[in-house]
Protein backbone atom coordinates (compact mmCIF):
# COMPACT_ATOMS: atom_id res chain seq x y z
CA UNK A 1 0.00 0.00 0.00
CA UNK A 2 0.98 3.95 -0.93
CA UNK A 3 -0.20 6.37 1.47
CA UNK A 4 -0.59 9.53 -0.69
CA UNK A 5 -1.77 13.00 0.91
CA UNK A 6 -3.80 15.61 -0.55
CA UNK A 7 -4.20 19.24 0.60
CA UNK A 8 -8.13 20.07 0.49
CA UNK A 9 -10.87 22.81 1.62
CA UNK A 10 -10.40 26.57 2.16
CA UNK A 11 -7.37 27.98 3.67
CA UNK A 12 -5.19 31.05 4.01
CA UNK A 13 -5.29 32.30 0.73
CA UNK A 14 -9.67 32.23 1.08
CA UNK A 15 -9.67 34.04 4.24
CA UNK A 16 -11.46 31.46 6.16
CA UNK A 17 -10.90 28.09 6.99
CA UNK A 18 -12.88 24.84 8.63
CA UNK A 19 -13.75 25.19 12.15
CA UNK A 20 -11.87 22.69 14.93
CA UNK A 21 -13.93 22.60 17.78
CA UNK A 22 -12.06 21.57 21.66
CA UNK A 23 -13.71 17.89 21.64
CA UNK A 24 -11.92 16.95 18.05
CA UNK A 25 -14.88 17.72 16.06
CA UNK A 26 -14.68 19.72 13.33
CA UNK A 27 -16.62 20.63 9.80
CA UNK A 28 -15.25 20.45 6.47
CA UNK A 29 -15.43 23.88 4.45
CA UNK A 30 -14.75 23.05 0.86
CA UNK A 31 -12.96 26.20 -1.15
CA UNK A 32 -14.98 28.88 -3.42
CA UNK A 33 -15.59 26.73 -6.76
CA UNK A 34 -13.46 28.76 -9.96
CA UNK A 35 -13.15 28.33 -13.29
CA UNK A 36 -14.85 28.13 -16.29
CA UNK A 37 -17.79 27.82 -17.28
CA UNK A 38 -19.56 29.63 -14.50
CA UNK A 39 -21.65 27.34 -12.34
CA UNK A 40 -25.22 27.82 -11.74
CA UNK A 41 -28.20 25.98 -10.40
CA UNK A 42 -29.57 23.60 -10.12
CA UNK A 43 -26.21 21.55 -10.16
CA UNK A 44 -23.73 24.21 -8.32
CA UNK A 45 -23.42 22.96 -4.80
CA UNK A 46 -23.46 26.58 -2.44
CA UNK A 47 -22.08 27.56 0.42
CA UNK A 48 -25.60 28.06 2.13
CA UNK A 49 -26.31 24.07 0.59
CA UNK A 50 -23.45 22.67 2.86
CA UNK A 51 -25.11 21.38 6.12
CA UNK A 52 -23.36 20.53 9.35
CA UNK A 53 -22.04 17.33 9.49
CA UNK A 54 -22.25 17.07 13.65
CA UNK A 55 -25.88 18.89 13.55
CA UNK A 56 -27.39 18.05 9.86
CA UNK A 57 -30.08 20.45 11.41
CA UNK A 58 -27.57 23.27 11.11
CA UNK A 59 -25.84 25.11 8.20
CA UNK A 60 -22.31 26.29 7.77
CA UNK A 61 -23.07 30.21 6.80
CA UNK A 62 -21.87 30.92 10.14
CA UNK A 63 -18.33 30.18 9.32
CA UNK A 64 -18.36 31.47 5.59
CA UNK A 65 -17.66 35.01 4.25
CA UNK A 66 -20.73 37.23 4.23
CA UNK A 67 -19.37 37.81 0.25
CA UNK A 68 -19.67 34.03 -0.05
CA UNK A 69 -22.87 32.45 1.34
CA UNK A 70 -24.61 32.36 -1.82
CA UNK A 71 -21.36 31.59 -4.22
CA UNK A 72 -20.85 27.80 -4.89
CA UNK A 73 -18.32 26.26 -3.56
CA UNK A 74 -16.34 23.42 -5.07
CA UNK A 75 -17.40 20.83 -2.55
CA UNK A 76 -14.52 18.08 -3.22
CA UNK A 77 -13.60 15.34 -1.14
CA UNK A 78 -17.14 14.35 -1.63
CA UNK A 79 -17.75 11.97 1.30
CA UNK A 80 -20.91 11.00 0.77
CA UNK A 81 -20.25 8.34 -2.61
CA UNK A 82 -16.46 8.58 -0.92
CA UNK A 83 -15.06 10.21 -4.58
CA UNK A 84 -12.27 12.85 -5.11
CA UNK A 85 -11.41 14.70 -8.16
CA UNK A 86 -8.08 16.84 -9.25
CA UNK A 87 -6.81 17.77 -12.75
CA UNK A 88 -4.29 15.40 -12.72
CA UNK A 89 -1.94 16.85 -15.17
CA UNK A 90 -0.78 19.59 -13.86
CA UNK A 91 2.02 19.65 -11.05
CA UNK A 92 0.33 19.57 -8.00
CA UNK A 93 -1.43 16.85 -9.23
CA UNK A 94 0.09 14.72 -11.27
CA UNK A 95 1.79 12.53 -7.89
CA UNK A 96 -1.70 11.35 -7.81
CA UNK A 97 -1.73 9.60 -11.50
CA UNK A 98 -0.11 6.70 -9.38
CA UNK A 99 -3.10 5.74 -7.16
CA UNK A 100 -3.55 2.04 -7.46
CA UNK A 101 -6.35 -0.35 -6.10
CA UNK A 102 -5.57 -0.62 -2.43
CA UNK A 103 -3.63 2.74 -1.95
CA UNK A 104 -4.61 5.26 0.76
CA UNK A 105 -5.37 8.89 -0.08
CA UNK A 106 -5.46 11.03 3.23
CA UNK A 107 -6.76 14.45 3.02
CA UNK A 108 -5.09 17.45 4.94
CA UNK A 109 -6.70 20.34 5.94
CA UNK A 110 -6.28 24.08 7.42
CA UNK A 111 -8.43 24.46 10.26
CA UNK A 112 -8.85 27.11 12.97
CA UNK A 113 -10.34 26.07 16.33
CA UNK A 114 -13.40 27.73 17.26
CA UNK A 115 -13.92 28.70 21.47
CA UNK A 116 -17.37 29.49 22.74
CA UNK A 117 -19.05 30.05 19.63
CA UNK A 118 -16.26 32.06 18.75
CA UNK A 119 -12.93 32.19 16.09
CA UNK A 120 -9.66 32.16 18.29
CA UNK A 121 -7.24 32.43 15.67
CA UNK A 122 -5.08 29.66 16.43
CA UNK A 123 -4.41 27.58 13.33
CA UNK A 124 -3.42 23.91 12.38
CA UNK A 125 -3.24 21.40 10.14
CA UNK A 126 -4.60 18.12 10.25
CA UNK A 127 -6.42 14.43 8.67
CA UNK A 128 -9.65 14.89 8.38
CA UNK A 129 -10.46 11.62 6.34
CA UNK A 130 -9.10 9.50 3.48
CA UNK A 131 -9.91 7.19 0.64
CA UNK A 132 -9.09 3.40 0.47
CA UNK A 133 -8.42 3.63 -3.37
CA UNK A 134 -10.89 1.32 -5.49
CA UNK A 135 -9.24 2.82 -8.58
CA UNK A 136 -8.34 5.83 -9.91
CA UNK A 137 -8.80 7.40 -13.76
CA UNK A 138 -9.64 9.73 -16.01
CA UNK A 139 -13.35 10.74 -16.36
CA UNK A 140 -14.75 11.93 -19.81
CA UNK A 141 -17.94 11.93 -20.94
CA UNK A 142 -17.19 8.90 -22.89
CA UNK A 143 -15.84 6.81 -19.71
CA UNK A 144 -17.72 4.00 -18.60
CA UNK A 145 -17.36 5.20 -14.59
CA UNK A 146 -18.78 8.53 -14.74
CA UNK A 147 -21.93 7.59 -13.16
CA UNK A 148 -19.61 7.19 -9.86
CA UNK A 149 -18.83 10.87 -9.73
CA UNK A 150 -21.82 12.51 -10.45
CA UNK A 151 -22.03 14.20 -7.07
CA UNK A 152 -18.23 14.99 -7.76
CA UNK A 153 -17.06 19.05 -7.75
CA UNK A 154 -15.26 18.50 -11.24
CA UNK A 155 -18.32 16.53 -13.19
CA UNK A 156 -20.59 19.06 -11.56
CA UNK A 157 -19.32 21.78 -13.08
CA UNK A 158 -19.09 20.10 -16.59
CA UNK A 159 -14.93 19.23 -16.52
CA UNK A 160 -14.53 17.54 -19.83
CA UNK A 161 -11.77 15.64 -18.40
CA UNK A 162 -10.27 15.45 -14.67
CA UNK A 163 -8.63 12.51 -12.55
CA UNK A 164 -11.21 10.76 -10.60
CA UNK A 165 -10.51 8.67 -7.41
CA UNK A 166 -12.90 6.71 -5.65
CA UNK A 167 -12.84 5.21 -2.41
CA UNK A 168 -13.82 1.58 -1.13
CA UNK A 169 -16.19 1.06 2.10
CA UNK A 170 -13.08 1.52 3.90
CA UNK A 171 -12.92 5.25 3.21
CA UNK A 172 -14.16 7.14 5.95
CA UNK A 173 -14.33 11.15 6.89
CA UNK A 174 -12.91 11.25 10.52
CA UNK A 175 -14.38 10.80 13.43
CA UNK A 176 -11.97 13.60 15.44
CA UNK A 177 -9.62 16.06 13.31
CA UNK A 178 -5.85 14.69 13.93
CA UNK A 179 -3.58 17.13 14.33
CA UNK A 180 -0.54 16.76 12.09
CA UNK A 181 3.00 18.57 13.88
CA UNK A 182 6.48 18.86 13.72
CA UNK A 183 6.35 15.24 15.86
CA UNK A 184 4.08 13.28 13.49
CA UNK A 185 5.88 15.07 10.74
CA UNK A 186 9.47 13.63 11.69
CA UNK A 187 8.28 10.40 12.40
CA UNK A 188 6.19 10.07 9.23
CA UNK A 189 7.21 11.50 6.15
CA UNK A 190 10.09 12.79 4.45
CA UNK A 191 10.72 15.39 1.38
CA UNK A 192 10.96 13.79 -2.04
CA UNK A 193 14.79 13.61 -1.64
CA UNK A 194 13.91 11.33 1.19
CA UNK A 195 15.40 14.05 4.22
CA UNK A 196 13.77 14.84 7.27
CA UNK A 197 11.78 17.98 6.45
CA UNK A 198 13.54 21.27 7.57
CA UNK A 199 12.02 22.86 10.07
CA UNK A 200 12.88 26.79 10.72
CA UNK A 201 14.78 29.31 8.28
CA UNK A 202 12.53 32.34 9.01
CA UNK A 203 9.10 29.66 8.99
CA UNK A 204 6.70 28.97 11.55
CA UNK A 205 5.86 24.87 11.85
CA UNK A 206 2.53 25.94 10.38
CA UNK A 207 4.54 27.54 7.12
CA UNK A 208 6.81 24.25 6.54
CA UNK A 209 3.92 22.04 6.82
CA UNK A 210 2.47 24.12 4.43
CA UNK A 211 4.95 24.25 1.86
CA UNK A 212 5.70 20.42 1.90
CA UNK A 213 2.39 19.59 1.39
CA UNK A 214 1.25 22.41 -0.88
CA UNK A 215 0.68 19.59 -4.37
CA UNK A 216 0.15 15.85 -3.79
CA UNK A 217 2.56 13.62 -2.73
CA UNK A 218 2.97 10.14 -2.37
CA UNK A 219 4.16 10.13 1.50
CA UNK A 220 4.81 6.00 2.46
CA UNK A 221 5.56 2.93 0.62
CA UNK A 222 4.62 -0.06 3.06
CA UNK A 223 6.60 -2.23 0.81
CA UNK A 224 9.77 -0.66 1.98
CA UNK A 225 10.35 -1.88 5.31
CA UNK A 226 11.61 1.87 6.88
CA UNK A 227 8.48 3.16 5.51
CA UNK A 228 6.15 0.86 6.79
CA UNK A 229 7.72 1.78 10.55
CA UNK A 230 6.99 4.94 9.72
CA UNK A 231 3.19 3.98 8.35
CA UNK A 232 2.96 2.06 11.37
CA UNK A 233 3.78 5.34 13.43
CA UNK A 234 1.11 7.43 11.38
CA UNK A 235 -1.52 4.35 11.86
CA UNK A 236 -0.99 4.92 15.63
CA UNK A 237 -1.19 9.00 15.81
CA UNK A 238 -4.59 8.45 14.21
CA UNK A 239 -5.99 5.49 16.53
CA UNK A 240 -4.61 7.62 19.44
CA UNK A 241 -6.49 10.99 18.35
CA UNK A 242 -9.64 9.58 16.26
CA UNK A 243 -10.32 6.15 17.05
CA UNK A 244 -9.06 2.40 15.90
CA UNK A 245 -11.45 2.73 13.14
CA UNK A 246 -10.27 5.81 11.90
CA UNK A 247 -6.69 4.50 11.94
CA UNK A 248 -7.53 0.96 9.87
CA UNK A 249 -7.87 2.88 6.63
CA UNK A 250 -3.76 2.66 6.56
CA UNK A 251 -4.36 -1.08 7.32
CA UNK A 252 -3.04 -3.37 5.17
CA UNK A 253 -5.87 -5.19 2.70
Amino acid sequence: MRVYLANVGSNSSHGFTSPLFDDGSFEFIPIPEGGQPAIAPPGAVRYSDLRSHNDPSRDLLRYVPQRLRGAACHNDPEFETLTYGDNGDNGRSSALRGLQAGDALLFLARLERWAGGERTGEFGFHLIGGLSVDYAEFVTPQSGGRDRFAKNAHAVRGDARFLGVAGSSRSRRFRRAVPVNREICDAAFRAADGAPWRWGGGKSDLQVIGSYTRSCRRMLDTGIAEQERRATALREWIAERSGPDDAMLLASA
